[in-house]
């Protein structure tokens, strides 16, 4: 089994940065994708950004340029470094972690964007 844990949401006035950071721990060998989804109250669960074990990055285009996605392989851990915050960014953001044709969810970590 796979466990991710994520850390860092808060509450944050539009324009300012928050950083998200997401550890993994059980069986981490082989994880080849890991990244962020997102979802807001009413809405579906959207991608945020995913890089693989590799270092490619994914963005949606809604958070590209405002929104960077970093990988320790030797920490198992995860970072969303997000700026340039808007009211529409607020949502509950998951880590999510791809291994062994399985996907992985942490528990989520609220995020508010105040305007």
């Amino acid at each position: 089994q796979l466990q991710l844990v994520e850390s860092g949401g808060g509450l944050v006035q539009a324009g300012r940065s928050l950083r998200l950071s997401c550890a993994a721990s059980g069986s981490i060998f082989s994880i080849n994708v890991m990244g962020w989804y997102r979802q807001a109250p009413g809405k579906q669960r959207e991608l945020v950004a995913t890089i693989t074990s590799g270092g490619s990055t994914n963005y949606a285009d809604y958070v590209k340029g405002r929104f960077t996605i970093s990988r320790d392989n030797a920490k198992n851990t995860v970072i969303l470094e997000m700026s340039t915050l808007k009211p529409e960014d607020t949502a509950v953001y998951y880590c999510y972690a791809y291994r062994t044709a399985r996907a992985y969810w942490g528990q989520g970590t609220q995020v508010t964007v105040s305007s």
